[in-house]
């Protein structure tokens, strides 16, 4: 299983979010994910990097990491400049891009209404997430299909390389394996350091066990250094 870690995208020095990407790259992790909000999940008074602007900054800046999004959202921009974007970041980093993606949710549509986009019917990005990860894939870019709800899962076996599942437990990573016309699946979520690495030993391991591909961690409770020493030395038991 690769594991890989999420940024300090919520704030304003993008530095901070590529200096946490050289440690990882050092620490031996597999790879570096940015969020696809426009302002911090549910809080519209905090900031936020923008996601593609980001990625390629840590295109240019690692040399070894996967990087990558978790997830971008069809409907935040014309499926066309979504697919480009991506085209664009593979141009810079070759096969280090996944291009994650997802259709957003109740707090997703917030933000673009608070924008002044338009947030189209589930049905619509659904067949805009078919579309675009369909001609990613045909780019010859690693799609991950983001989301739990029945018609994305579909969508992502259908049209993606892999399933994404955040802050899902390891029997949901299994269940899902277990079906015939399975994909892989990749895992995001928080996991609180606070406490010592033994919730996340405990963490990746069972997701390891589960058959996970990926574990991305959004670390809490610790300063981005010391959530990069651990992470770091979590990822050799799972080698």
């Amino acid at each position: 299983m690769k594991v890989g870690l999420t940024l300090p995208q919520f704030g304003e020095d993008p530095e901070a979010c590529i200096e946490v990407a050289r440690q990882a790259e050092a620490a031996g992790l597999d790879g570096v994910f940015v969020f696809d909000h426009l302002w911090a999940i549910g809080r519209p008074d905090r900031p936020a990097l923008h996601g593609p602007s980001l990625l390629a900054a840590l295109a240019t800046e690692t040399r070894r990491l996967r990087v990558g999004t978790l997830v971008a959202r069809v409907g935040l921009m014309p499926d066309e400049l979504l697919v480009a974007t991506f085209a664009t970041l593979a141009a810079m980093a070759g096969s280090r891009i996944v291009a994650a993606m997802g259709v957003g949710d109740r707090l997703s549509e917030d933000e673009n209404r608070a924008f002044g986009v338009p947030f189209p019917s589930v049905d619509d990005r659904w067949a805009s997430l078919g579309a675009c990860c369909g001609h990613l894939r045909r780019l010859g870019i690693e799609t991950w299909v983001g989301g739990l709800s029945p018609g994305t899962r579909a969508v992502g076996r259908a049209e993606s390389d892999a399933l994404n599942f955040w802050d899902v437990t390891p029997e949901v990573v299994a269940d899902e394996l277990a079906r015939p016309d399975s994909v892989p699946v990749t895992w995001g979520g928080r996991v609180d350091l606070s406490g010592g690495a033994g919730l996340l030993d405990t963490v990746l391991g069972s997701l390891d066990d589960a058959g996970a591909a990926w574990a991305v961690v959004a670390p809490i409770g610790v300063l981005w250094p010391a959530a990069v020493e651990a992470v770091g030395v979590a990822r050799q038991a799972v080698a």
